[in-house]
């Protein structure tokens, strides 16, 4: 699964090599534990302009399904495994036309049993950015007046898959990571047959995974509030 990552760089840095064409000025700073419900940059490809405008955007962890009576739902849905989404009510409707790609620096994973699991920063061996493939939705409140700018709500799910190499001893699950050739046609939102090509990010991750290192961390991971570049060091 993925329950928290780490955007190290603001979101502009490590998207820059999806070809971003629209940067806001508001992206959400840099964080050492982003966790389900907070904001997170996000790219996706807009599909109200011919052709599609490929652009980062700013939106809440946690997929918010126009059809949601409220936002609350969210918070239930930050992963969607990659094997229901073509299926499930809460996904298949993002799948075919809204997806989207999270760039991130590195997730955490906990290992071991209930009361005494060990975190474990896992991250790209060199520099670059971790891509993750992921799902978005617009949700509108209904209660709030037209011009009002939190009318509309963005917010997004990473997809999962079954744990591949030495990343299945930590966790059964991990974030369905994308390489840059796959990303481009996930972003698409005009690809046809969107399960077809969720097989085909599937197959592809094992051969990304063989590219991640990883490591114990402190246990101060665990707390939310703490936000800081002391998580990510090894102990």
């Amino acid at each position: 699964m993925c329950g928290r990552f780490v955007v190290a760089r603001v979101g502009s840095e490590l998207a820059g090599v999806l070809r971003a064409e629209v940067v806001p000025d508001d992206l959400p700073a840099p964080s050492f534990n982003v966790a389900p419900t907070a904001r997170a940059t996000i790219v996706l490809d807009s599909a109200k302009t011919e052709p599609p405008t490929r652009r980062l955007a700013t939106a809440r962890w946690g997929l918010v399904p126009a059809w949601a009576k409220d936002p609350s739902v969210g918070s239930r849905a930050f992963n969607a495994r990659s094997e229901e989404a073509a299926e499930k009510p809460m996904f298949r409707k993002a799948l075919a036309a809204r997806r989207a790609v999270v760039p991130a620096s590195g997730y955490y994973e906990w290992q071991g049993p209930a009361g005494s699991k060990v975190p474990h920063y896992i991250r790209p061996d060199g520099d670059e950015p971790l891509f993750f493939a992921g799902l978005y939705e617009w949700w509108k409140d209904e209660s709030r007046a037209d011009d009002d700018a939190d009318r509309w709500l963005l917010s997004f799910t990473i997809l999962t898959r079954s744990a591949v190499g030495g990343l299945a001893d930590i966790h059964d699950r991990m974030p369905l990571v994308i390489d840059v050739d796959h990303a481009d046609v996930w972003l698409d939102p005009t690809t046809e047959y969107p399960a077809d090509l969720l097989d085909a990010v599937v197959d592809a991750a094992p051969g990304v995974v063989e590219s991640l290192t990883w490591f114990p961390v402190g246990a101060a991971v665990g707390n939310v509030r703490n936000d800081d570049p002391s998580l990510i060091e090894p102990v």
